[in-house]
């Protein structure tokens, strides 16, 4: 080498560079992976977290009248024992006591209400209450005979279970 000949910048450094150049670059491609992996983490507990709302937005609207239909389940027993006391009193009074209660059951069926009224039926403790047994006579045993308190359910859910009398078993 000459006194003016100068060496080529960074050949001995080439391999060094090279290597820092192939470190970098996969401590970026991990960096990027995790970057994917976090937003696709993001993006599913947003979407847990969007189902999750639908979900209570659906049983609020389902079950949003339940306190107030609660509140009228007196109002459908008094009609139902004014139905009963008027029965085989045919006349105006009568009439409009039917009226009233069938028109009150559309509107309340309408927001999902239903009468759980199981005279004829096995006994079902999950939406029945027994509060006496009698003899079976032409029932069936275990079925209810009596029928003393109509059940509600709302939305399936259950408002109110309905007080029978079920037949004794022999």
């Amino acid at each position: 080498m000459t006194h003016n000949e100068t060496p080529s910048p960074g050949h001995d450094d080439e391999p060094v560079l090279e290597s820092q150049l192939r470190d970098e670059i996969e401590a970026l491609r991990a960096e990027i992976e995790q970057l994917r992996m976090d937003s696709l983490r993001e993006r599913a507990d947003l979407e847990n977290q969007r189902k999750r709302v639908a979900r209570d937005i659906e049983s609020a609207r389902k079950f949003a009248n339940e306190r107030l239909l609660g509140e009228l389940l007196p109002v459908f027993d008094s009609l139902d024992a004014g139905l009963a006391a008027a029965n085989g009193h045919d006349g105006p009074l009568k009439e409009g006591l039917d009226l009233t209660y069938r028109q009150l059951l559309k509107v309340a069926g309408d927001h999902g209400l239903a009468v759980v009224d199981p005279l004829g039926q096995p006994f079902d403790p999950e939406l029945h209450q027994a509060i006496s047994q009698a003899d079976p006579g032409q029932a069936a045993p275990g079925s209810v005979v009596q029928v003393f308190q109509k059940g509600y359910r709302l939305n399936e859910r259950l408002l109110r279970p309905a007080l029978v009398v079920v037949a004794r078993h022999d």
